[in-house]
């Protein structure tokens, strides 16, 4: 392997080069504890883990020179580099000279990210017709597995480009036209990306939401795009249980009338396993049954050709502000980064077989189910039995000699547990899922899983313990872990480990993607050098990024452009240590400042977790008299475990000889579980409210995952 002293060092390298000097393969590096991928577990005391040499052989990205090269160019020469990726894809006209424009300083105007501008091509097109046109017809495109047991389907490229068209025709037979937003409502049924691609087909903008969010939630986002149609079933099971999406639908329709937004249709699907249409509500004259129109339609549409730079969907996220924010995404670049960071980060073969168990829902479920995957013919899995991602919650049932069998590990999912806890791992044995983008639960041990070879997580920082967790356990100490960082603005992943290409530090996102450079800055805004900790900013745009907020592109450029001029502010800190791995440290605003000293929630709830009886924990600042701001931390203990003095006690210890006396909670708050939103990430704003006892200022609770949670822990707050 080549020495470092060999490669030219720029400035924007000097934090990855230090990479090259490790092996690929066997070996250690002095001072440090190390195992090789499939040859052990990985122990509490191992700070690397090494791709095995016959993994970094085959793999697309076998060593950190191959990385440093790609990496270099993509970022001294990004147009070509993109250039030459994005002519794999199918374009009607090729872009303009400049193969990119960006403005990311509010000081020298508006912020403007534009690439392929002039390009015109389709997403659609290139998920399916290429693919087909590439000798895939009969591939499998979608394997569908029902909530209930023993019921499936699937869809071959050539059969999901006809069942598209049909619904392409209907809505172009309705009026919808390119550039007009439509509402999916759906749960994962095949119908979600379906009309995800109709939707691309024709140049519509979609604007998929969640198919559990409130009619509250749901009416505020029709009302902010105005859409043309709503697309729905109506109903769904969650496990055992029947949830009436058609009655959420009515009642945000409602509501949106009010505010003056009336929809004319309302495109239902008959989800027959959940409901039957003699018992759905229904209003004559805007309801529309799927079934009695769309498959009437013609199984061919012609595309609706697009310029790279047109919207392809909105995608509502959280503000801080409680409206939430559409993340405007547009075509050729989303296109092209989703596509890529697929392929290069899941190491992804023609044979693979995928699942992400993230719902369409979320931007898991556009760049990561549907559209980064089929872009490379994938065969993909979905899960109508939704599964959410885990964050850092790992459970060590006695001390930390105990063998990795008896760890726990928790996951929060709509349904994981029907009819058995085991169920997501009897769909990895039946399709025999070769790479596995989720968080995984308990039951692991009875199935078989010999099928996996890559591992994905994604959410918050997954720390450590549960690093190691996942790769014993899940994989068997022989799959690689892509434990990415990325957000719903970025549009795919930003830093995630290359599978084969160097080694791993468990917790660590490792390296930044092609094209992205991160840089780490103080409260200035000054880029810091080498082993450090601050805020994590983005300079340079890359093809995937967001182009605006929906509306407001004002709030666009505050949030995101104002608060570092010259970068994109990701509102996450970072470290990076002596070896240049990023390590992230949650959300900016959950740093704490206890008396000069910062401290990111993520360093202490890790401490926290790292305790035998603590299950999951969430931290948070509230302001104290004499300390500037104290640490109050939600906790929540293993199952059987009481609350207590003396536990309390201990908890406190553990935090103070792993970290210092300086972050030792103020406050231990017992709490059964913690207030999340569907995808998993925990609502701090709603634990400060509580936390400061401003309990009038909660906001609205009905988007979350359990709102009941919020009394419970309201409830325990001076216990």
């Amino acid at each position: 392997m080549a020495s470092p002293k060999n490669l030219t060092t720029n400035n924007h390298l000097r934090h990855v080069e230090s990479m090259a000097s490790l092996p690929s393969g066997a070996g250690k590096i002095s001072h440090l504890n190390a195992v090789i991928l499939g040859e052990a577990l990985a122990s509490e005391e191992d700070d690397l883990v090494f791709p095995s040499d016959d993994f970094s052989r085959q793999a697309l990205i076998p060593s950190p020179q191959k990385y440093l090269e790609m990496y270099r160019r993509s970022i001294e020469d990004p147009a070509g580099f993109w250039s030459d990726i994005a002519s794999e894809f199918y374009w009607k006209q090729r872009w303009q000279d400049h193969v990119y424009s960006e403005n990311l300083d509010v000081r020298n105007g508006n912020v403007k990210i534009e690439w392929f501008k002039g390009g015109i091509t389709n997403i659609c097109y290139n998920c399916l017709d290429r693919n087909i046109e590439a000798g895939l017809a009969d591939k499998i495109a979608l394997y569908w597995e029902a909530n209930e047991p023993g019921i499936d389907a699937s869809l071959t490229y050539s059969q999901l480009l006809q069942r598209v068209c049909q619904l392409a025709n209907y809505l172009k037979a309705i009026g919808v036209k390119k550039g007009d937003a439509v509402i999916i409502y759906l749960p994962m049924l095949l119908e979600l990306p379906i009309t995800m691609l109709a939707c691309a087909r024709i140049g519509a903008v979609h604007s998929v939401v969640f198919a559990g969010f409130s009619s509250e939630s749901l009416a505020q986002r029709i009302v902010d795009c105005k859409p043309k149609a709503v697309i729905t079933c109506n109903a769904v099971k969650r496990g055992p249980k029947t949830i009436n999406l058609k009655d959420i639908v009515d009642a945000a329709l409602v509501e949106s009338a009010k505010d003056g937004v009336s929809v004319d249709v309302c495109l239902t699907y008959e989800n027959q396993l959940a409901m039957k249409r003699q018992d759905t509500k229904w209003q004559e004259g805007r309801d529309i049954w799927w079934e009695d129109v769309v498959p009437k339609y013609p199984t061919t549409c012609d595309v609706e050709w697009v310029d790279a730079e047109d919207p392809l969907f909105l995608l509502y996220t959280s503000g801080s502000t409680g409206k939430p924010k559409g993340v405007l995404h547009t075509t050729g670049g989303y296109m092209v980064y989703t596509a890529t960071t697929f392929k290069y980060a899941f190491d992804y073969k023609p044979t693979d077989v995928y699942w992400c168990t993230a719902d369409c829902g979320w931007i898991t479920g556009h760049s990561y189910v549907t559209y980064g995957p089929m872009l490379n013919g994938a065969k993909i899995v979905l899960f109508e039995g939704n599964l959410t991602i885990l964050k850092h919650a790992i459970l060590f049932q006695h001390a930390l000699d105990v063998s990795i069998d008896s760890y726990i590990f928790t996951c929060y999912m709509q349904a994981p547990n029907y009819p058995h806890p085991g169920r997501c791992w009897d769909i990895v044995d039946k399709y025999k899922v070769t790479i596995f983008y989720t968080a995984p639960t308990l039951h692991v041990k009875r199935c078989s899983r010999k099928s996996l070879r890559v591992l994905g997580s994604v959410g918050e920082p997954i720390n450590p313990s549960a690093w190691r967790w996942f790769f014993n356990v899940v994989g068997d100490s022989r799959c690689p872990i892509s434990d990415t960082w990325w957000q719903t603005e970025t549009g795919g992943f930003m830093i995630t480990p290359l599978p084969g290409a160097w080694p791993q530090k468990p917790g660590s996102a490792t390296f930044p993607f092609f094209g992205v450079q991160p840089v780490i800055v103080d409260e200035k805004g000054v880029e810091i050098e080498g082993e450090c900790s601050g805020y994590l900013c983005v300079k340079s745009s890359w093809p995937g990024a967001f182009r605006t907020l929906y509306g407001d592109h004002e709030r666009y450029e505050t949030t995101y452009f104002k608060p570092f001029p010259g970068y994109y502010f990701t509102g996450d800190g970072c470290s990076r240590d002596k070896d240049g791995y990023h390590w992230l440290t949650g959300r900016v605003d959950d740093v704490i400042n206890v008396s000069g000293h910062r401290i990111g929630t993520a360093e202490v709830e890790s401490a926290l977790v790292s305790h035998p009886q603590c299950a999951e924990a969430a931290v948070v600042g509230v302001e104290h008299e004499i300390k500037g701001q104290g640490i109050y931390a939600f906790v929540t203990l293993v199952e059987g475990v009481s609350y207590s003095e003396e536990l309390r006690k201990s908890l406190i210890l553990t935090v103070r000889n792993q970290i210092g006396a300086f972050a030792a909670p103020d406050k231990i708050h017992w709490a059964p579980g913690l207030p999340k939103t569907r995808s998993g990430k925990i609502m701090r704003r709603i634990l400060r409210k509580i936390a400061s006892r401003q309990l009038d200022e909660l906001g609205d609770t009905s988007t979350l995952a359990e709102p009941g949670v919020v009394d419970q822990l309201i409830a325990l707050a001076d216990c």
